[in-house]
């Protein structure tokens, strides 16, 4: 009877098998993990603000001023004021609609403590204005 050798070499097929289940396991979970950048729309067509509307104006700097509907001036004022005069407004008309109309550059954190703000003031009819063309992406 012939005796065996010894064999000196390692079977990696096994190991290659396992080492491209887990690179596909981390392919598909990686993104998932991920929080990437969110990618806003931009709108082609804007629809028309109702008449009747009142026009929150948030500025560049942040401070805040009040379209009335039908009103040509705007009038600057504080946000303590500018939920009281909306409270009186809603007063008034509790559907009343209000736009707020906020610069490019102001921080979208302000434009959500305006927005929240009228929520808690009651208001039920909210909506942002837009601008049509180029999102300038």
């Amino acid at each position: 009877m012939r005796q065996r050798r010894l064999m000196n070499q390692i079977n990696v097929v096994p190991y290659i098998d396992v080492m491209l289940v887990l690179l596909v396991i981390f392919m598909v979970t990686a993104p998932m993990i991920q929080t990437g950048s969110v990618d806003l729309p931009t709108v082609d067509q804007v629809p028309q603000t109702p008449l009747e509307a009142m026009l929150v104006v948030v500025k560049r700097d942040g401070s805040l001023a009040l379209k009335a509907s039908g009103g040509a001036t705007e009038q600057a004022m504080n946000n303590n004021e500018l939920l009281r005069e909306l409270r009186r407004a809603i007063e008034r008309n509790p559907l009343q609609p209000v736009v707020i109309a906020a610069d490019r550059k102001v921080s979208y954190e302000k434009v959500m403590d305006t927005l929240n703000g009228l929520r808690q003031a009651g208001i039920q009819k909210v909506g942002l204005q837009t601008q049509a063309g180029s999102s300038g992406r």
